[in-house]
């Protein structure tokens, strides 16, 4: 069973972790029952990630078969795709929900989007990033009593995300530890205005309305320091015509959307920072999807 599985930009400026959207880039996991109880990894996987990501994958497994109490069993798992790891741009999500959605297949567990949602954010904890792969589109989730609401938007086709993926790694886990314990009243008021704003032009198609809107307090600032050529690299991308930028989750992915011109755009991004791979991405928006 193959799952094809989009990935993700989140937070959009100041939506910590709120803001998501489906992009059309994507992995595809493939799961292959096995007569035993083994699981394996079979696609290219570095030595020294392949014990993290086996143990990812087997703890993954592990709770879907007791949340749905269908019977365990082995299988061989394989992970292609375009998606980069430790980018910014949901690659775990891609392999976690890819599985998820396997397994519901492959058992005939018989969950719904939302369900198998459900499973991928207890294990993933990033709604920002499990919505949107799941659902499509541009998303607004968070924790309401003992779930997760999603509100989901569709994205205006004439959009385009131009994604600069620099050549080195950033771990989330290393860019949290950046962050503040506490925030002045004055940062906190400007990140609610903004992610009202940029929730409310999205839902309302109005994209042209994201002018101004990205200029983030909340983890942008502190993360510069891993990409420190983070805004120059947007002010080159709004100056040849993008209507903003910001930095694609944790990072080291930085993104600017623009209505017109995109290679353009691309070409001004990859001046300043010339060592980084880009690409022209329209969003997705239908989720992940069985590959037929």
């Amino acid at each position: 069973m193959t799952i094809r599985v989009p990935g993700t930009t989140s937070n959009l400026g100041s939506g910590f972790d709120t803001l998501g959207l489906a992009l059309r880039i994507y992995n595809h996991v493939t799961v292959q029952p096995r007569d035993d109880r083994h699981v394996e990894i079979t696609s290219p996987i570095s030595e020294d990630a392949r014990e993290g990501a086996t143990q990812m994958v087997k703890e993954a497994a592990r709770f879907f078969f007791k949340r749905t109490r269908k019977a365990a069993f082995g299988f061989s798992i394989s992970i292609t795709g375009d998606v980069p790891v430790a980018r910014g741009l949901g690659s775990s999500t891609t392999v976690q929900l890819g599985l998820l959605a396997a397994l519901n297949e492959l058992t005939g567990a018989g969950l719904d989007k939302q369900g198998v949602f459900e499973l991928v954010n207890v294990l993933e904890g990033h709604p920002d990033n499990c919505a949107p792969a799941t659902f499509g589109g541009f998303t607004v989730a968070g924790p309401v009593g003992k779930g997760v609401r999603v509100l989901r938007f569709a994205v205006p086709r004439q959009a385009r995300f131009v994604t600069l993926v620099p050549d080195f790694e950033v771990k989330t886990s290393d860019a949290r530890r950046l962050l503040p314990a506490e925030y002045p009243k004055a940062d906190l008021v400007h990140s609610l205005n903004r992610v009202a704003l940029v929730s409310s032009a999205f839902a309302s198609g109005n994209l042209d309305a994201l002018r101004d809107l990205f200029d983030d307090r909340v983890h942008q600032p502190y993360r510069t320091p891993l990409i420190p050529q983070l805004p120059k690299v947007i002010q080159a991308g709004v100056r040849a015509g993008a209507i903003g930028g910001w930095l694609s989750g944790s990072g080291s992915t930085i993104m600017c959307l623009t209505l017109v011109e995109p290679e353009r755009v691309a070409s001004a991004m990859q001046r300043v920072l010339a060592n980084g791979k880009v690409h022209i991405l329209a969003a997705d928006t239908a989720g992940y999807a069985v590959a037929r």
